[in-house]
């Protein structure tokens, strides 16, 4: 049951990426653009957090500087603020139009910066929310975490639903939740989707099979929400997104990535950590090698041109 819930939240994943993309084709009728600017505000939740000593000058979209997102898939729960167990980092560079997608394995072992121990990456949402969470991916990843993108796990289905479903290249042919997964193309509805992407324990690839469905669903998602055929479903695509989407992105900066960063979107390359399991007084994590920890952070500062 837990691991349910842990496997649904980087779901949310999806919706920042359509809230970054999807308003590509969105702001060329008053009537969606009203509608995209209400669910923006709805969504718009700004954090108390310094400004990155990673980072010289804030990002300036006007000119095209090269920025990163982190989407967090967090499974909200009533007294309980939940853990982020899926985390992805979005840098996105407008000037070699290209998107790199990185997951973060929830059990990857690093500091907890602002709780002084090292401990599960995905734990630091639930010891200081989602300022502590992009500090800590910040310091792991040793980039500046401009901006983030939290959804709620529940409305993953409606999300999904509202762009009128998803299709996907299934590399694992297999069954979970009563739902027969063939190899090959799949085109999946809310509720599928969310199986495809929850099933871990029949994949002998373990998580890291996990995260390659979740990055395929986000692909799709994105693929079909700035798609011509997804206008007509705007108001739904709008109104999942308003209800279960948070992020620190005000409406004039989404009008700006739309504007200048949205041939980047058509380029999205997958990024993986490699980690080691073992188990630490009876709790497993995984151990990234410093060699390996080094190769990401080199490639994803030359994708923000940090170096």
């Amino acid at each position: 049951m837990r691991s349910n819930k842990k496997n649904r939240k980087w779901l949310k994943v999806t919706g920042i990426i359509l809230l970054l993309l999807i308003i590509a084709g969105g702001a060329y009728a008053f009537s969606v653009y009203k509608s995209l600017k209400t669910a923006v505000d709805t969504m718009h939740q700004p954090i108390e957090r310094k400004q990155s000593e990673k980072r010289e000058e804030p990002v300036a979209f006007h000119e095209k500087d090269p920025f990163s997102v982190l989407l967090l898939g967090v499974d909200e729960r009533e007294g309980d603020k939940g853990r982020s167990d899926s985390l992805i980092v979005l840098t996105v560079n407008p000037n070699n139009n290209s998107v790199k997608m990185l997951s973060i394995p929830r059990d990857t072992r690093t500091e907890i910066v602002g709780k002084g121990k090292d401990d599960k990456i995905n734990h630091a949402y639930a010891f200081g929310g989602v300022p502590m969470a992009m500090d800590t991916v910040e310091n792991f990843l040793d980039i500046p975490i401009d901006y983030y993108v939290q959804i709620n796990m529940e409305g993953f289905k409606d999300i999904v639903d509202a762009v009128g479903g998803v299709t996907v290249q299934n590399d694992l042919d297999f069954i979970d939740g009563g739902v027969h997964f063939a190899k090959g193309e799949i085109t999946l509805n809310g509720e599928q989707a969310l199986i495809f992407s929850r099933m871990r324990y029949n994949d002998p690839r373990g998580d890291f099979g996990r995260q390659l469905r979740q990055r395929q669903i986000i692909q799709a998602v994105i693929n079909e929400g700035a798609s011509v055929s997804s206008l007509a479903n705007f108001s739904d695509i709008f109104n999942a997104l308003g209800k279960n989407v948070k992020t620190n992105l005000t409406f004039g900066q989404m009008m700006d990535i739309q504007k200048n960063y949205k041939s980047a979107a058509g380029n999205i390359q997958q990024m993986e950590i490699k980690e080691t399991g073992t188990k630490i007084n009876g709790i497993y994590y995984g151990l990234v090698a410093k060699e390996e920890q080094q190769r990401i952070q080199n490639e994803l500062k030359a994708q923000l041109e940090l170096q």
